[in-house]
């Protein structure tokens, strides 16, 4: 059985690698609308966790009708972001700007980032993969993480997809190591930074919509490591198809910043450009599963729960502070 479905799987998708680029823009967009609204309506799971997440990050002060549009808006916004990695196989080095607006609030930066490497990161916002395509002809090559499926096939086809504009993406066996060997080379790595990942020596503690949540430290870590720049920015969606990419600061860090420091400041970017447009974020994402304290604290979505390592780590966080 197992085989069969695999089989069909990849079918279906292997079908819509062909297809979605052969489609009219429009006809795209709607379908990612369509799509969008028939998850929100069949994921109650994932509309709970949704609701939970904007009552917690903006203190309970959204209206009914205003969670609903920013619950469906991201249903709306991941089919987007989804199918649009299928269509993006009819891009082209002559024809991506089509697409696309560039901001860069520091150029030097990034033309100094060309010369010698850099960690680019940005949320799981707006459309995190077309941004990653678009370096790619901007002739910024990334060598990207990607989590390998079960079926083979489908990791293969997803492969193709995301190195469709020059990238390399890799499995997240060795993956520091293997970053790390691409950067040394002057590459670049492009990464995600907002998971919400165990409590370990890979994680810190920040402050996300005035909540403590547990997030991962490898772009700071290969930064500080190999004297390399982190860049941070977002890609936005625009109702007429097309995107608006903003490339905040670049930020230099030194062997000795803090670690938890830098991740926190890194963030504080993405949080402001999520609070802007909040239809972007992936909200039906448990983004705090873990309580700082063994008190379950009704600030928090209902869904998190103490654990006993994040709660060492906030309470480190707390002696380091009195220092």
């Amino acid at each position: 059985m197992k085989n069969l479905r695999y089989f069909f799987e990849t079918a279906l998708v292997a079908f819509a690698a062909w297809l979605l680029p052969r489609l009219p823009r429009k006809v795209v967009m709607c379908l990612a609308s369509s799509i969008g609204l028939l998850a929100f309506w069949l994921d109650s799971r994932g509309r709970t966790t949704a609701r939970e997440n904007l009552r917690a990050a903006f203190h309970g002060s959204l209206t009914e009708r205003e969670v609903r549009r920013i619950s469906l808006g991201s249903y709306q916004n991941f089919a987007r972001t989804f199918l649009d990695l299928f269509w993006s196989s009819a891009l082209t080095p002559e024809n991506w700007q089509k697409h696309v607006s560039i901001r860069l609030d520091d150029p030097a930066a990034e033309a100094k980032a060309r010369e010698t490497g850099a960690v680019w990161v940005t949320p799981h916002f707006g459309n995190f993969e077309f941004v990653s395509l678009i370096w790619g002809f901007r002739g910024v090559p990334f060598t990207v993480v990607a989590q390998n499926f079960k079926n083979t096939s489908l990791t293969a086809i997803f492969k193709k997809l995301r190195e469709h504009s020059g990238h390399t993406v890799i499995s997240q066996d060795n993956a520091m190591l293997k970053l790390m060997k691409a950067l040394k080379r002057q590459g670049h790595a492009g990464l995600l930074t907002d998971l919400n990942i165990k409590p370990g020596r890979a994680a810190t503690v920040i402050e996300c919509f005035g909540m403590k949540t547990c997030v991962p430290t490898l772009h700071v870590e290969l930064a500080k490591r190999l004297g390399l720049s982190i860049i941070t920015g977002v890609c936005q969606p625009a109702p007429d198809g097309r995107y608006e990419v903003q490339i905040f600061e670049a930020i230099r860090p030194g062997q000795e910043d803090d670690t938890r420091v830098l991740t926190q400041r890194v963030w504080d970017h993405f949080e402001k450009a999520i609070r802007a447009y909040p239809e972007g974020w992936l909200w039906m994402y448990k983004h705090w599963r873990y309580l700082p304290s063994q008190e379950r604290d009704p600030a928090y979505p209902a869904y998190a729960n103490p654990h006993p390592g994040f709660q060492a780590m906030v309470e480190a966080e707390s002696r380091e502070k009195l220092k």
